[in-house]
């Protein structure tokens, strides 16, 4: 069993008003196996905690620790994150032109495992991964996620979900801008590769309409950079008919975007 620790995280990002404190002492344990939903309002800084597990320079950990099966996270490069385990699916995927999508997968397998694939067990499995999420083979030629809609991004970053086979896989709101058809295309997806490969998933999201098709076993509040609340599917359920309104001060609205997650876009 593969186990990611964050324990009283504090962390900060530079904007144009100074250090901005964004995580203020964040605590989860995720295992594999497990799938764990964070919500929470915007701002609340559940795209930093993903950016901040991956390595993003952006942000800064002013205390606290991830590790990964007792590993310093916080030690390791973005490039040794993924080796160990660690994957994560953005929110705003880029767009990497002169790359195909075919050189990309097997060059990130090959860093990952240590070894390049087998050129014939290689294209049959990101073949029938292509075909089980509804993408267009021709897709495979395509610059990464150059050109690419907003679904056929994320279906791409599931493809590679499916055949880099991470131990623990976060997940930034990977349903938004999809509509009903490749929301539950995108679902099975994450279904398939935690029922194959055991995986642990933190999936970040708004919304109750994914957890429909990806069913958590824990669900995490997230509001001013701390969890408020856990509980299990119900309190997901809770969320859809209450909102977040009883977790804000009395009279304080949802802010638009925090200054953190509008770095990370």
């Amino acid at each position: 069993m593969t186990v990611l620790e964050i324990r009283d995280l504090h962390v900060t990002v530079e904007t144009e008003a100074g250090t901005t404190p964004i995580l203020n002492g964040v605590t989860l344990t995720i295992r594999t196996g497990e799938t764990h939903a964070i919500m929470g309002p915007n701002g609340s800084g559940k795209s930093t905690l993903a950016y901040t597990i991956a390595g993003h320079p952006k942000y800064t950990v002013v205390s606290g620790s991830i590790t990964l099966d007792g590993e310093d996270v916080l030690e390791m490069s973005v490039d040794e994150r993924a080796r160990a385990g660690l994957f994560l699916a953005m929110q705003y995927p880029v767009e990497i032109p002169g790359v195909t999508v075919t050189n990309f997968l097997r060059t990130a397998k090959t860093a990952i495992e240590g070894e390049a694939p087998s050129i014939r067990t290689w294209t049959k499995d990101v073949k029938a991964s292509m075909k089980a999420l509804r993408m267009d083979p021709k897709f495979a030629q395509r610059n990464v996620n150059e050109g690419f809609s907003g679904g056929e991004k994320k279906r791409h970053e599931i493809l590679q979900l499916e055949l880099l086979k991470p131990q623990i896989a976060v997940l930034d709101e990977t349903d938004s801008g999809l509509d009903v058809d490749a929301l539950k295309i995108v679902s099975e997806g994450v279904n398939r590769a935690k029922e194959a490969t055991g995986l642990g998933v933190l999936l970040i999201t708004h919304y109750t309409r994914i957890l429909r098709y990806i069913r958590p076993d824990h669900v995490h509040v997230m509001v001013a950079g701390r969890i408020v609340e856990e509980g299990g599917p119900e309190l997901a359920d809770r969320l859809e008919d209450e909102g977040y309104d009883r977790f804000l001060p009395a009279g304080e609205a949802e802010p638009a975007e925090a200054p953190a997650e509008a770095a990370s876009a």
